[in-house]
């Protein structure tokens, strides 16, 4: 699979979900209008749109704040800054601000308002852990979502579920004290729909998340890091996540949809990546990838519904993709 192809794919996917929700937030604001009248949906995007600004006002440093970021002074870190200030000028992007986690948990992330705010961050805990070819490639990793502006993107997605989450709550649990006998029953029946279309749009918007992983490896393969450094970076970053204690993961399950990986699932997943690592030296080398892209992912009916409810793709197919990829 070649990366013009992979692209087409992703893009065709992204498309038939942005209409599959946009479709039903249309079919649902035409019943609630019609039941409640159009000044009262005003209110629900007046507090969608309040939402949105918040979170871009404050997004930034309550992230800054959760993840303890240090940015980097002049000379600090010299080999990283110089792979991000390499990979920004061939993405074609401004070079973000350079931070480092004060966590131990080895993994990396980028945020920001615009590109022009743009912000990646390493942890202490990956500096050790990859080498150099590996460490470029989640650099480009998130040097891409940066420039796919990922991170408004499903801020802005996600504002669909919460909007028809705050329509349900009002309906079902205040609306009884303001509707009319007539009309309570209906009103109820809309709430209840309104908790329907939450939880159908917010799994869609946790697919959405999927894609923009998928794209985001693409993106950093297009930077010019070869596959197998991603894939065994990812092995590395599930690795390192698992022996992490559960309770430290804890503190920043708000936050794991910013890592490479999700988190919650390490343990489990390191199960499954060691046995595609068939002479057991810790990495995913060219021979054993190409041996993954023949090999069918047949994955258990839990492993599926885990990966419906994750941020991030099932780790075994994400690397079966990255050995689909082909540059030219």
């Amino acid at each position: 699979m070649r990366i013009k192809e992979t692209v087409i794919s992703l893009y065709l996917r992204m498309t038939i979900l942005l209409g599959l929700l946009f479709a039903i937030v249309y079919a649902f604001v035409s019943i609630f209008m019609s039941a409640m009248g159009i000044s009262s949906f005003a209110f629900y995007v007046i507090f969608a749109v309040f939402i949105v600004i918040i979170q871009y006002m404050v997004g930034p440093k309550i992230v800054e704040w959760t993840m303890r970021v240090r940015y980097l002074n002049k000379g600090e870190l010299p080999e990283v800054q110089k792979m991000v200030g390499e990979l920004a000028k061939k993405a074609k992007i401004p070079v973000p601000r350079i931070g480092i986690s004060g966590m131990n948990l080895p993994n990396a992330f980028a945020f920001g308002r615009s590109l022009a705010d743009g912000r990646v961050c390493v942890t202490k805990g990956i500096l050790n852990l990859l080498n150099r070819d590996e460490l470029r490639a989640v650099l480009g990793h998130e040097l891409s979502h940066l420039k796919n502006r990922d991170v408004l993107f499903i801020t802005f997605l996600s504002v669909i579920p919460l909007i028809l989450y705050r329509i349900f709550f009002h309906l079902v649990f205040f609306g009884r004290y303001s509707r009319r006998r007539d009309s309570g029953g209906y009103m109820l029946l809309i709430g209840l729909l309104a908790f329907i279309f939450y939880f159908i749009t917010n799994l869609l918007v946790l697919y959405a998340s999927r894609i923009r992983e998928y794209f985001a490896d693409r993106g950093s393969i297009e930077l010019g890091n070869s596959p197998h450094a991603l894939a065994t970076a990812l092995y590395k970053l599930v690795y390192g996540a698992a022996r992490v204690p559960a309770e430290n993961l804890k503190e920043i399950e708000g936050v794991k949809a910013f890592f490479l990986n999700d988190l919650s699932k390490a343990k489990k997943e390191i199960r499954e990546l060691s046995a595609l690592d068939l002479d057991h030296d810790g990495t995913i080398d060219p021979f054993e990838l190409k041996k993954i892209k023949s090999q069918e992912i047949k994955l258990k009916t839990t492993d599926k519904l885990m990966e419906l409810l994750s941020t991030h793709p099932n780790m075994l197919k994400r690397i079966k993709h990255l050995a689909g990829i082909k540059l030219g």
